[in-house]
């Protein structure tokens, strides 16, 4: 016999859950995954949007009291720093061909003469992900261009273009240059020329007009080492505090929903000419490291690697490690966001790829 509190979880996942299919025994399914680590008492907060053609299905878990819930993106971010990369190349303003030190003119000692906008967006300029002080200088509340003029200083890891390395150092030079050569705030520049034409109206860069009390708390107890690794003494600095929220750090510090995510991805895959030219779109999520040992578009992972078991090499998208999936394959027209408060680190194994793999089918 049911009990109350299953009798209430049930009803609440049901009231949750929007579906516009009459087939949505994957969905259900997938969903299903979900739930169990919440009623496990292992996550507390979640969304998930699936797209599949004309077919919609979105729940919302725990927490997370409907699909408009807010969530720290950690590096999905990246992917929207790019597309703002490649605004300015639409008009013309840069191109991926361009010396990074064209536009940050300190930027040119030794190799890094040689490093280009693409190899930034690429991670393959040689430089590293984080600062060696990064922990340093989050615990003093460091302004963002601190961690700009490390980024010029610090030492490469090896000759541009050479090898492949994760690096959201890269990312952030990149931000960069869109500020000097736009003379204009990432966020805003961002909120102008990617949020407002996508109607992402529940994203930003940093809080934005939103309050950190409006956004779901992540289950920082399990959080990456760079990121305070659960520890007491980060509180101030860790993906919870006011420090970090409002940083908005363009290789990982947007909020957004999984509906926003979604209209995101959407654009690339049908480009309608309100952020991006087809053509530029289509640019960015083409593999650009040939022969090297990850496939990487303009911010972007390529795919299958990464996704669904089902996904074909066309797919592309990014996860974060606050616990944040989003690809989309375009020979299925599927776009699929998993948002969710547990770390990646423990919830990759857990949720990401079940759910993606139930989600894509071989």
């Amino acid at each position: 016999m049911m009990n109350r509190r299953s009798l209430m979880t049930l009803l609440a996942s049901l009231a949750a859950t929007k579906s516009h299919s009459a087939n949505t025994d994957r969905m259900k399914a997938a969903a299903q995954i979900i739930q169990k680590q919440v009623d496990a008492g292992v996550l507390e907060s979640a969304v998930l949007h699936v797209r599949r053609g004309q077919d919609t299905f979105q729940q919302a878990f725990g927490r997370a009291k409907d699909e408009d819930a807010i969530f720290l993106l950690a590096s999905i971010t990246k992917t929207m720093t790019a597309a703002g990369v490649m605004v300015l190349a639409d008009r013309g303003e840069l191109r991926l061909s361009d010396k990074a030190k064209k536009f940050i003119p300190e930027f040119s000692e030794g190799a890094r003469k040689d490093i280009t906008i693409e190899q930034l967006l690429t991670h393959t300029s040689g430089l590293p992900d984080q600062l060696e002080n990064n922990t340093e200088l989050r615990s003093q509340h460091a302004p963002l261009a601190e961690f700009v003029r490390g980024a010029i200083r610090t030492p490469l890891l090896f000759a541009p273009g050479t090898k492949y390395h994760y690096q959201s150092m890269g990312i952030l030079l990149a931000a960069e240059i869109v500020e000097r050569v736009a003379k204009t705030k990432l966020p805003d520049f961002l909120e102008q020329e990617v949020f407002a034409p996508l109607a992402m109206t529940r994203t930003a860069l940093g809080l934005g007009s939103f309050k950190l009390e409006d956004t779901i708390r992540c289950q920082t107890e399990h959080a990456a080492p760079e990121s305070g690794a659960g520890d007491p003494n980060a509180k101030t600095w860790d993906w919870n505090s006011p420090y970090w929220r409002n940083l908005a750090a363009p290789w990982g510090g947007a909020h957004g929903t999984a509906v926003d995510v979604a209209r995101f991805l959407d654009s690339f895959m049908h480009p309608a000419g309100k952020m991006l030219r087809t053509e530029t779109a289509g640019l960015m999520i083409r593999n650009h490291t040939e022969g090297l040992e990850a496939r990487r578009g303009i911010g972007f992972m390529i795919g299958p690697a990464g996704f669904g078991k089902g996904c074909s090499e066309k797919s592309f998208g990014h996860s974060g490690s606050t616990g944040t999936l989003a690809w989309a394959d375009p020979v299925t027209d599927t776009t699929c966001v998993i948002l969710t408060s547990l770390p990646a680190r423990i919830s990759s194994g857990t949720i990401f790829h079940p759910v993606a793999d139930m989600i894509s089918p071989p």
